[in-house]
């Protein structure tokens, strides 16, 4: 059996973690060894934020809500109690979008909140 001479693949798997780490700054652009390190590392850090960033999101819609019913005068915790209460069935991500663009909207869901309770 002939042996297997591996220059070609292995030029090509070089190939492609180097043009992965383009942007990398000094030695991480430019050599393999440093270079696989650095993309896995970024790879991990990729997925891990894909996730987090769900997180942080739901995080500022809550933060937003909140600024919008105090201005109104009523906490956040009573507020989405009030809406569950009274049937209205809107994510976070909304009531933070009419909190911020649409203010007589989110006032009129206050005081239906507030009625609710």
């Amino acid at each position: 059996m002939a042996r297997v001479k591996r220059g070609v693949t292995k030029h090509a798997r070089h190939k492609k973690v180097l043009e992965a780490a383009k942007g990398y700054r000094g030695r991480h652009s430019k050599t393999y060894k440093t270079a696989k390190h650095r993309l896995e590392h970024g790879l991990q850090h990729a997925y891990k934020d894909r996730r987090r960033k769900k997180r942080d999101y739901r995080s500022l819609w809550i933060q937003r809500i909140n600024a919008g019913v105090r201005a109104l005068g009523v906490t956040y915790s009573r507020f989405i109690n009030g809406l569950r209460k009274s049937g209205i069935d809107l994510d976070r991500k909304v009531l933070a979008d009419l909190a911020v663009r649409e203010p007589e909207a989110f006032a009129r869901l206050v005081e239906q909140a507030k009625a609710a309770q």
